[in-house]
C-alpha cells in the first residue's frame, strides 16, 4: 500500500495539469460551438450560401468545357509586316482520300509564317467545296485557282507518263497568275516557293528563303533513294554541283522543294515556265531554272546546305477495303 503522503504528492502533481488541459480544450471548442449554434439559428441562409458557392463552381466548370469545345487549337497568321518580303507559296493539289489531311497539316505550318500568301491550285474542272471551306477556315491569305490536267496526261492505272509530272500545269497557272497580278516595276518584294502538300517543312526554312536575291537552294530529305539530296558547296560558299545519285549531270539536279525564286526574277522572265513536252523525268526543275539563272547565281542557304529543313514525306495510302462498293460510312462526311 502506498503511503498517504505519496498519494497526496501524486494528486498535487496531476491535478494542476488536468485543470490546465481542461481549460485549453474548452477555449478551443467554444468558438466552434458558437458557430454551430449560429448555423442552427440561420440554417436557411447558410445553406443557401453554400448552394450558391457550389452553383458557381459548376458554372465555372461548364464554362471551361465550352471553351475547350469552341476554341481553335491553332493561332491565326502573325500580323502583316511592311518590312518583310511576301512569300508566295504555290501548292498544286488533287482530290484523294488524304487530301484534306495533307492540306490541314501544311496550313498549320503556314499559319506561323508572317507575310505569307498561299496560292493553292486544284487539279479539277472547278474549285471543290472541300478546299474552299478549308481555305476559309484557315484564316490565311490565299488565292484559289483551278485547272484540270488533260486526260492524256493523267494516271492510267498504276502508271503515269513520267514526262508530265503531276502538278506541272497547276504550277504554271500559278506563275501566270503572278505575272498577271504583279507589275514588273512593282516595288513590292516577294519570294516564290513551290511547296507540295505532302511534304514537311521547318519554320526555319521560310526565314532562310526570305532573303533570296535570285534563286536560293538547300537540301531535301528522303528523295532520290537517299537520306537527302543536296547542292555541293565549296569553301567560298558557291554551288558547283549536286550530291545525288539519280542523273547528277542534270543542269539543276534538285527537288521541287529545294529552291525558291525572287518574285522580280519571275516577273522579268516571262518565258520561264515548267516545260510540258520534250522533258525527261526529273528535269522539270531544270526546265524552269535554266531560264532564270546559271549555276554560279545560286545562293546556298541552310548553313551552306549542311542543314535539312524540308522532308519529302508522304502520307501512307489508307486501306479502305471495308468500305465496299457502296460505302459503309457516310460519304457526305469530309475526311
Amino acid at each position: 500500500m502506498p503511503k498517504r503522503r505519496d498519494i497526496v504528492a501524486i494528486i498535487l502533481i496531476v491535478l494542476p495539469w488536468t485543470l490546465l488541459i481542461t481549460v485549453w480544450h474548452q477555449s478551443a471548442i467554444t468558438p466552434l460551438l458558437s458557430t454551430r449554434k449560429e448555423d442552427r439559428r440561420d440554417g436557411r441562409s447558410n445553406s443557401r450560401n453554400t448552394f450558391a458557392l457550389k452553383d458557381t463552381c459548376s458554372l465555372q466548370n461548364r464554362d471551361i468545357v465550352e471553351v475547350v469545345r469552341t476554341e481553335y487549337v491553332y493561332s491565326r497568321p502573325p500580323p502583316w509586316s511592311d518590312v518583310l518580303p511576301t512569300i508566295h507559296v504555290i501548292t498544286p493539289t488533287y482530290s484523294r482520300p488524304v487530301q484534306k489531311a495533307e492540306l490541314t497539316r501544311l496550313a498549320n505550318t503556314l499559319l506561323h509564317v508572317p507575310n505569307l500568301h498561299w496560292i493553292l491550285v486544284e487539279d479539277s474542272q472547278r474549285t471543290t467545296t472541300l478546299v474552299v471551306r478549308l481555305l476559309h477556315e484557315t484564316g490565311l491569305n490565299y488565292t484559289h485557282l483551278n485547272v484540270e490536267t488533260p486526260r492524256n496526261y493523267k494516271v492510267r492505272g498504276d502508271t503515269r507518263d513520267p514526262r508530265i509530272p503531276r502538278g506541272t500545269i497547276q504550277r504554271n497557272l500559278a506563275l501566270r497568275w503572278l505575272r498577271e497580278t504583279f507589275s514588273m516595276n512593282s516595288s513590292q518584294p516577294g519570294i516564290v516557293y513551290f511547296a507540295d502538300d505532302d511534304n514537311t517543312y521547318s519554320l526555319e526554312l521560310f526565314d532562310e528563303m526570305r532573303s533570296t536575291k535570285k534563286v536560293s537552294v538547300w537540301p531535301v530529305a528522303f528523295v532520290g533513294g537517299l537520306r537527302y539530296e543536296s547542292p555541293k558547296v565549296n569553301k567560298l560558299g558557291k554551288v558547283y554541283g549536286w550530291k545525288t545519285v539519280f542523273d547528277p549531270h542534270r543542269p539543276f539536279a534538285i527537288d521541287m522543294a529545294g529552291f525558291a525564286v525572287n518574285l522580280h526574277l519571275i516577273l522579268s522572265k516571262h518565258q520561264a515556265y515548267f516545260k510540258l513536252r520534250g522533258v525527261k523525268g526529273g528535269y522539270q526543275e531544270s526546265s524552269l531554272l535554266k531560264e532564270l539563272v546559271t549555276l554560279s547565281d545560286l545562293e546556298p542557304k541552310a548553313a551552306n546546305c549542311t542543314k535539312v529543313l524540308v522532308w519529302h514525306t508522304r502520307t501512307e495510302k489508307p486501306v479502305l477495303v471495308n468500305e465496299g462498293k457502296k460505302g459503309f460510312t457516310d460519304s457526305n462526311v469530309e475526311i
